[in-house]
């Protein structure tokens, strides 16, 4: 019988780019005033390490329902940080338009790294 390989979470890709985005998202809120902070810089850290966060939690579960559950939180959360606070953030002028492209550069290759990790997780329920 040959024993599966545990692969930690560090070692995760779609880990990884989840800490990618959150070390972007913190040199952005870390620029912010303190009103720019209170109105969208903490619903956007918030969305944006919840990402990882809830990679983190999920991959900890044992059961696979479980384990997608907070894979698709995960997913919402990468929608949320991306695809509104920072698009509101570079229609404010809070960031710059190479600072939204940085972010969006790891975004993509993220949300399909996500979605092929939930495909796969759930797909395990047949072996």
């Amino acid at each position: 019988m040959e024993k599966k390989k545990y692969i930690e979470l560090k070692d995760l890709e779609v880990y990884q780019l989840s800490r990618e985005l959150s070390k972007i998202a913190w040199e952005i809120y870390s620029s912010m005033n303190y009103e720019q902070k209170k109105i969208i810089g903490d619903q956007f850290i918030r969305s944006t390490d919840s990402v990882g966060a809830n990679i983190s939690e999920g991959y900890a579960r044992f059961h696979y329902l479980d384990k997608v559950k907070f894979y698709f939180y995960s997913r919402g959360s990468l929608s949320e940080a991306v695809e509104h606070w920072s698009e509101l953030m570079l229609e404010r002028n809070i960031i710059t338009q190479e600072v939204f492209d940085e972010i969006k550069e790891i975004h993509t290759p993220l949300e399909v790294k996500l979605n092929n990790f939930i495909k796969t997780t759930y797909n395990q329920k047949k072996k």
